[in-house]
């Protein structure tokens, strides 16, 4: 066994044996590879326990949500309030104006099972009644039964097409939303296939990351 350098040679304890020291390397080594290996496996299961309840970051594919969102846009799409729904059971109900990322089934053929993911602004909610004619939306609701237009008197006005084509009537059913794109002119959207279920949707926009120079917080 190799002396302690820091240990005098035949020093004695205070029952007059040889004082000794047990080397820990070796132990100390093993625990440092476990912890290693530990953080090594728990990193990706942490990244999609992220991805899959918390964010998740998004590439805008399209010209639907120009001017507001332009292609190749870097987003990151909040998922908390939806994760909490689905815990606790409930409905997670966007609020007017959000722009949320949703699953589409069968968006080019009815009967298919393939999903698609596509990013737009909810226009109208669970109940409302919802009228797409010349040109322009009104949505009518308790609050507002002589209709108002969801286009004006917001922020993000300016960044809507001025013409919204469609002819719609309906009544938005319990569990679902009204979504359109932003380019109006360009968009596949409730105007085509209707209302969507709000367990569709996978989260909320909050942040545009790139291009840098067009970074926004859509809090």
């Amino acid at each position: 066994m190799q002396q302690d350098p820091s240990i005098p040679a035949g020093a004695n304890d205070a029952t007059g044996q040889p004082l000794a020291v047990t080397s820990n390397k070796p132990s100390n080594g093993w625990r440092s590879a476990l912890s290693t290996l530990a953080i090594i496996i728990a990193a990706p299961a942490v990244a999609l326990l992220l991805t899959a309840f918390v964010f998740q970051s998004y590439e805008v594919d399209g010209p639907s949500m120009e001017t507001t969102l332009q292609n190749r846009d870097r987003l990151i799409v909040w998922k908390v309030p939806r994760t909490v729904a689905r815990v606790t059971g409930h409905d997670y109900t966007p609020r007017r104006d959000d722009v949320i990322i949703f699953v589409k089934h069968g968006l080019l053929e009815p009967n298919s099972t393939e999903e698609k993911q596509l990013i737009k602004r909810v226009i109208g909610l669970p109940g409302e009644h919802v009228v797409v004619h010349d040109g322009h939306i009104t949505i009518y609701n308790k609050d507002n039964p002589q209709g108002f237009n969801p286009d004006i008197n917001h922020d993000f006005s300016a960044n809507i097409a001025s013409i919204s084509p469609g002819d719609v009537d309906l009544v938005v059913p319990p569990g679902q939303v009204f979504v359109c794109g932003d380019n109006r002119t360009n968009s596949l959207d409730s105007r085509s296939f209707g209302p969507i279920p709000t367990h569709d949707i996978v989260g909320k926009l909050t942040i545009r990351i790139f291009p840098v120079s067009n970074f926004k917080s859509f809090i």
